[in-house]
């Protein structure tokens, strides 16, 4: 896993430790996962973990260079199909299609080392957008796509099952922090409870 978002850290540095952060989480649930695995359909549509990988390699080349002008390799976008860049040929290799999210990471990371937060550039659909937007963007797609496999990797089978007095257990869940929080805060206002200093 990548190494934390940085506490202090400046806006950029923060948002590129972000983007790895789940850009290394989405590599980290095809591991230990066949091949039948990586290429399973998981939608009605027919996208699959590798295919997701492919649709990040294509829009970090799309998103870091096309929008600031600089070159990329030949992507797979299609006008008349538009979830191309969703779909593993059956000529793609894994390994191909990890190599070429690879290459687009490696790329993007030094788009993003060369220019400021405040560089503009032009977006697929002709808006004028900053370095800082598309980090922002990139971050909030990486992480979408990270979750489309909540479970990472395979894990081991249980032991033993779930014991039917745990599965029925009268307490109720515990409380969100939100809720502890403001309900004490409510107690400590109306007089309720006394705050400790």
């Amino acid at each position: 896993m990548a190494r934390r978002v940085p506490f202090t850290g400046d806006e950029k540095q923060s948002l590129h430790v972000a983007l790895d952060r789940h850009r290394d989480a989405v590599l980290w649930k095809l591991e230990g996962l066949a091949d039948d695995d990586l290429r399973r359909p998981m939608t009605p549509s027919g996208t699959n973990l590798l295919g997701l990988v492919k649709h990040l390699a294509a829009v970090e080349y799309g998103w870091f260079c096309d929008t600031f002008g600089r070159p990329t390799e030949p992507l797979p976008f299609d006008d008349d199909d538009p979830d191309a860049d969703l779909r593993v040929r059956p000529d793609e290799t894994t390994e191909d299609v990890l190599a070429f999210y690879g290459r687009a990471r490696a790329t993007a990371d030094q788009v993003i080392d060369e220019l400021d937060v405040e560089a503009t550039g032009t977006a697929w659909f002709g808006d004028t957008v900053t370095l800082r937007w598309v980090l922002i963007h990139m971050v909030e797609e990486t992480a979408r796509h990270a979750g489309h496999r909540g479970d990472g990797p395979p894990r081991r089978p249980r032991r033993h099952p779930p014991r039917a007095d745990r599965r029925h257990d009268r307490r109720p869940p515990p409380r969100p922090v939100r809720w502890v929080i403001r309900t004490s805060r409510r107690r400590v206002a109306t007089g309720q409870v006394v705050a400790r200093r």
